[in-house]
């Protein structure tokens, strides 16, 4: 049963699932009927990788690396790798190029106890990045974090923004939504607002030396209009304990 998984209590009515629902509604049936979450993604024969059972990881191997020769992406009954399956199925060149540069990483470096500066930023990206497309001024006030401005004058503009989360993890975080999550966005400069085309461009915008830039901005993502009845709220973006301002540069 899906319960003993944690889909059930998916909402697959939210907002930020929407680009997801489809597939992802027919992943969890399968799970539903009996199936585990690896059996239930390769159902679907939609990823470049096969979906593998948790325990065919061989001790001390590395997770990324696994991936890379095999083709296999270990995959544990639960919400973050059900999400990460997902993912792999909507942003499968994207997700191909942050194993390969996992992978070329740890070639370099072998395996640390503590992650170096690229391979951090590889893993927050794949865990907690969202994709947006959005007017310049729109960035501008997100990066400075503005929020009074993000927020208030700028708030018609984000009928003109597109994004979409990206980060399994996040993902996992938003089934059980709380204020706090908060996105490590990536201006997405697609031509279209198309799945597709996010992730053929991403796969070639994304690199080792790029993102150990930390070239992110910090969104707490129950603050996008429409996303979270509560934002409506006077106040709502007056807690600095969510809606931080930005550190003064050293």
């Amino acid at each position: 049963m899906a319960v003993a998984f944690g889909l059930e209590a998916i909402d697959w009515a939210a907002p930020w699932l929407s680009p997801w629902r489809s597939v992802g509604e027919r992943v969890a049936q399968g799970v539903d009927a009996g199936q585990t979450v690896a059996q239930a993604l390769n159902a679907r024969g939609m990823a470049p990788v096969r979906f593998i059972p948790q325990n065919e990881l061989p001790s001390g191997t590395a997770y990324e690396q696994h991936i890379f020769d095999t083709g296999g992406v270990p995959t544990r009954d639960g919400l973050h790798d059900f999400f990460n399956g997902l993912c792999w199925m909507h942003f499968p060149l994207a997700k191909q190029k942050l194993n390969r540069l996992q992978a070329e990483q740890i070639a370099q470096t072998g395996i640390q106890p503590v992650r170096g500066p690229a391979r951090d930023a590889l893993t927050v990206f794949d865990e907690n990045a969202a994709l947006l497309i959005a007017p310049d001024a729109l960035w501008d006030a997100l990066a400075a974090k503005d929020w009074a401005r993000l927020f208030g004058p700028l708030r018609p503009l984000w009928a003109e923004a597109t994004l979409i989360l990206f980060g399994h993890a996040l993902l996992e975080k938003l089934v059980y939504p709380r204020k706090p999550i908060t996105a490590h966005v990536f201006r997405a400069q697609a031509a279209t607002n198309s799945i597709a085309d996010l992730d053929a461009w991403l796969a070639g915008a994304l690199s080792a030396p790029m993102l150990a830039a930390k070239p992110f901005a910090h969104l707490p993502v129950l603050g996008v209009p429409g996303w979270w009845p509560d934002n409506t709220l006077p106040g709502f973006y007056e807690d600095t304990s969510v809606f931080r301002p930005l550190r003064p540069s050293a």
